[in-house]
């Protein structure tokens, strides 16, 4: 029987609408789609992180609605950063809005350029301390762990546990982003010489589990590539908390394992375009949103009596207190 509810954490890459076919011209549609998510969390005492990037901070529409959140303590505002499409621009390939380049494939001057510039136009925007972030396309390093704590962050939610983001994809693999040894449990990235336990950036992972169902066969798949790949097709390897308009069950099941683990968190995962009819792949027409909003729904309701809302920042200093004592 649970005495005390488990943290729930509910990021949302907040960014231009549909950046799955790589647009040349980024529009920012799906912001006015974001109060009914607001609204939705709401209802169940949920407060949304919106990690917004540069074309979503620099829309009217969203500022507005961030704003508002601000205001009544609602929600947090974070910064999920696109290097390929925020300033100061640089060339990595002959089409970084096709190659989409992480940002630690930068030099670290231009690295460095790109947070200073983005923290400041978040900050000067909604005049708060933004402190959360989560990299765009999950690509993280040192350098960029220590340039982030450089300019005042505390903590991120880059971390995909069981994640070998190069397993089939060049680009992840050259710069090496591989997860699959990472663990679901926040820990500090780097505390430096200093002994106090609040002092570096925390990682607070996304809530992805391995699939209890049919290991040995997928042990055996496993060993060759087409087989492993159709395997996942119908039963994945893993389980997020990251709706995809077909994954209700698995969803529902990675809340109860955590409960039933005494886990430290739930982090869920969606992307601000997906609210949107047409902003994604996956919930392309009106029908697949509302049958998005069912999903979420049916989640969330199951999620009320075991979770609390909690803001990722908040989260942070919670996890500080509990290892103090306090």
């Amino acid at each position: 029987m649970i005495t005390k509810k488990i943290p729930f954490i509910i990021t949302i890459d907040t960014e231009g609408d549909n950046l799955w076919a790589s647009p040349k011209k980024i529009k920012t549609q799906n912001s006015r789609y974001l109060p009914r998510f607001q609204e939705l969390c709401e209802r169940y005492g949920f407060k949304p992180v919106y990690l917004a990037n540069w074309e979503m901070v620099n829309c009217p529409v969203f500022q507005e609605f961030a704003r508002d959140i601000i205001r009544r303590d609602a929600g947090e505002i974070g910064m999920h950063l696109h290097a390929w499409n925020s300033p100061p621009i640089g060339k990595v390939s002959n089409d970084d809005y096709k190659y989409q380049p992480f940002l630690i494939e930068y030099s670290v001057d231009l690295m460095k350029q790109k947070i200073e510039l983005m923290t400041k136009t978040l900050e000067d925007t909604f005049q708060v301390a933004i402190t959360s972030h989560r990299a765009g396309r999950w690509a993280m390093n040192d350098t960029y762990f220590r340039l982030l704590k450089d300019f005042g962050y505390k903590v991120d939610c880059s971390v995909t546990p069981y994640v070998d983001w190069g397993r089939n994809d060049n680009q992840y693999k050259e710069n090496n982003i591989d997860y699959s040894a990472y663990s679901p449990k926040p820990y500090f990235i780097d505390c430096g010489a200093s002994s106090k336990i609040d002092c570096g950036i925390l990682e607070v992972p996304v809530s992805i589990i391995r699939n209890p169902k049919f290991s040995s066969l997928r042990s055996l798949a496993y060993r060759n590539g087409f087989s492993n790949r159709l395997f996942n097709h119908y039963i994945p390897e893993l389980l997020w908390l990251r709706p995809n308009g077909k994954n209700l069950t698995s969803m529902l099941a990675v809340s109860r394992k955590i409960i039933e683990n005494e886990g430290t968190h739930a982090e869920f995962i969606l992307h601000s375009s997906e609210l949107m009819a047409g902003g994604s792949p996956y919930f392309y027409d009106k029908q697949s949103i509302e049958n998005l909003y069912a999903d979420m729904d049916i989640l969330f309701m199951d999620m009320k009596n075991s979770y609390e809302g909690i803001t990722i920042s908040d989260f942070r200093e919670s996890f500080i207190n509990n290892r103090r004592g306090c």
